[in-house]
């Protein structure tokens, strides 16, 4: 996928687009606000340091392994967070989904419409079969999101990661393409 065909989504009320340089800042906003990186596996010190997420999001589509959109308000004027899907599997029609969303915006329902709408893409366009979601056991709100959008709870990977020195569960959601 080249920066010509990434596709820019468009609802009544949100556009998902390609990242540009001028999101570094809003990304480091969200990437070093400590209730986003609570229970997201990346953060970042520095507005240096981010550069490495945007070439994250860059490398994810040249080679083809995922896609992630910048989140933000119709007109383009608002920056709410980002969304996406990484660890594509072509072989095994499968990616995990992610998301955050800057503080600010939480409540809203931005987050539910994103997934739908990344969930809708995966399907439709990429050919998945399967979009998972590997969730911290304790990030409840990530939790009701998932069962909110008929992701199906399948099992908890005990003491699975060591994070901040600590070991720490993943709940496994899934939703397949037949459900």
């Amino acid at each position: 996928m080249t920066l010509v065909d990434f596709p820019t989504i468009k609802t009544e009320r949100l556009l998902l687009r390609h990242f540009v340089e001028s999101d570094l800042e809003n990304v480091y906003k969200g990437l070093s606000d400590p209730e986003i990186i609570k229970y997201y596996g990346v953060s970042y010190n520095t507005l240096e340091d981010t550069k490495e997420q945007m070439k994250f999001f860059a490398d994810l589509e040249k080679e083809k392994t995922g896609i992630w959109w910048a989140v933000c308000s119709l007109d383009n004027r608002i920056f709410y967070g980002a969304g996406g899907l990484n660890s594509l599997s072509k072989e095994h029609k499968k990616a995990e989904i992610g998301f955050w969303l800057l503080t600010e915006f939480w409540g809203q329902g931005i987050m539910t419409e994103v997934m739908l709408i990344i969930c809708k893409y995966g399907f439709d366009n990429l050919g998945l079969h399967r979009i998972e979601g590997l969730v911290e056991t304790n990030n409840l709100n990530c939790k009701k999101a998932m069962k909110k959008l008929d992701f199906n709870h399948e099992g908890t990977m005990k003491d699975c990661e060591v994070k901040n020195g600590k070991f720490i569960s993943l709940d496994i959601y899934a939703k397949l393409k037949t459900e």
